[in-house]
């Protein structure tokens, strides 16, 4: 190495020094040259503007405490004014640039990972493949880190969503298309965010989450977490469908869930609350493992299950054995169901015999020993198929009790049924004095009285939700000459 010295006019000194490079440097200065189109004299200037700030943010630090910190991580996406102070966010309208500056950065880190990037375009490409190898630790940790710079900044422009992560050996492939804002957002935090919201909800309340994670613990998890009204539901001896803790999962309502999509939610829902043990979904069969050995808690849950089915638009037939439940779909009445449903409308009057022709149906279904709950569902469908036409016929924004006794006592005509209304206080009288589709002492009758009741339940439940309490004060089928509730909305 040679030095010379240049003096200008006694004021500015100019140092000019003569520099051999050995291979070693010359490969690590590759990537500040690509980046600056060959220019060695702008890539020496960035290089030694860089080296300042390196020694001043580096400090020594042992490699498994540094491998251990970013293991850490996984789960968890980085904080957005961080991931914006490390990678530019406008280098986003150039995916060649990106991946250039990326490259750098992770020569200047010494990650020693390979990365390329695959794209139909390289200004707001609908199609990303990410691949890189490398350390494990280290290459899902910046896998993470440019799958969230991506998603993020993409948003506003053509939103990038994540399809797939694939983790081969040591290399990591991540798929980036076109999607929604909504998706796009979604994708990244089912793929590397899983553990930020469990996180930070422990942070919020440590003391709370410290004592409940305990409690599971020490009870090796036989302890039950339930919703408020779920339990109070079972604390007045009735049997809860669990609708209320589904819905408030997924932030709809229950009959907008499909089949797939509810079978999976049952699963999340029963095993984690620990209502149950295990839940097994084939196809779209439940096996339901439990620890219960009560015979009528077996069955409450089996009912409950049932109903939260059912309410959902999917009839299921259940068999139960000391410690499962087998939930089996019967597609065959639910599509009798549907088309029994579709032919009722508010300006006909065939109801009896929509009942009578489904009843000769169900006969027919040897297979199902579990008539009365199909004509359970049967009746649900057809109050709430009852309340839409009505609520759609007559514009109907909502529901009160004035409202509900109105298009109940139409109904009633139309069955020729005799029905009595009257308020008490804030709690509404239902009383039948006589029903034309029901003989009393008739067996068959009693199961058309059945369904009557159950499109009532239907149409309660359609009308108020959870927010209406039925309190039964007489029925007919217990030895009274008619039938009486009570309706309380909460």
């Amino acid at each position: 190495m040679t030095n010379g010295v240049a003096i200008n006019s006694g004021k500015t000194m100019t140092v000019t020094k003569h520099i051999s490079l050995d291979e070693e440097h010359i490969e690590k200065m590759k990537p500040y040259l690509e980046s600056n189109n060959g220019n060695f004299c702008i890539a020496l200037k960035e290089i030694l503007n860089r080296e300042g700030s390196s020694h001043l943010n580096s400090s020594a630090m042992d490699a498994s405490l540094f491998n251990w910190m970013i293991t850490e991580m996984e789960g968890r996406l980085i904080q957005e004014n961080v991931l914006d102070e490390i990678m530019d966010p406008g280098l986003i309208n150039s995916m060649s640039k990106l991946e250039a500056q990326i490259r750098r950065r992770l020569s200047e880190l010494e990650y020693d990972i390979d990365l390329v990037l695959k794209y139909d375009a390289d200004r707001f490409p609908s199609d990303l493949l990410i691949e890189m190898s490398g350390a494990l630790p280290k290459i899902r940790f910046v896998a993470c880190m440019l799958s969230q710079y991506l998603v993020k900044n993409s948003l506003d422009q053509a939103p990038l969503g994540i399809k797939y992560v694939v983790n081969i050996n040591n290399c990591i492939k991540i798929k980036l298309s076109g999607s929604t804002r909504k998706e796009a957002q979604k994708s990244l935090v089912d793929f590397f965010g899983g553990m930020d919201e469990a996180i930070k909800a422990v942070k919020t309340r440590p003391a709370f989450w410290k004592d409940l994670i305990r409690r599971h613990l020490f009870s090796n998890y036989n302890m039950v977490t339930l919703h408020r009204n779920y339990l109070e539901d079972l604390f007045a001896d009735k049997i809860t469908a669990g609708e209320i803790m589904i819905e408030n999962l997924v932030r709809k309502p229950i009959q907008e869930i499909t089949l797939k999509e509810m079978l999976i939610l049952i699963k999340e829902v029963y095993e984690t609350s620990r209502i149950a043990d295990r839940v097994d979904i084939d196809n779209d069969t439940l096996t339901i493992s439990h620890p219960y050995r009560n015979r009528a808690a077996v069955e409450n849950l089996k009912k409950s299950l049932l109903m939260l089915l059912e309410a959902s638009g999917h009839l299921y037939h259940a068999k139960s054995t000391s410690n499962m439940i087998v939930l089996t779909h019967r597609q065959d009445v639910g599509i009798k169901i549907n088309e029994i449903v579709g032919n009722i409308k508010m300006s006909s009057n065939s109801v009896d015999h929509e009942l009578i022709m489904f009843m000769a149906f169900l006969q027919g279904l040897k297979e199902i020993p579990d008539i009365p709950f199909s004509l359970t569902a049967l009746g649900r469908r057809i109050g709430r198929s009852l309340m839409q036409e009505y609520e759609k016929e007559n514009n109907i924004k909502s529901w009160d009790l004035e409202t509900f006794q109105k298009v109940m006592e139409i109904i009633d005509s139309r069955l020729q049924r005799v029905s009595e209304w009257k308020m008490d206080g804030k709690d509404l009288l239902y009383t039948v004095r006589k029903c034309h589709i029901v003989s009393e002492g008739d067996a068959f009758d009693a199961y058309v009285c059945h369904t009557s009741r159950e499109a009532f339940k239907g149409a309660l439940n359609y009308a108020f939700g959870n927010k209406a309490e039925l309190n039964i004060n007489k029925l007919l089928t217990h030895g009274d000459n008619f039938c009486e509730v009570v309706i309380r909305i909460r």
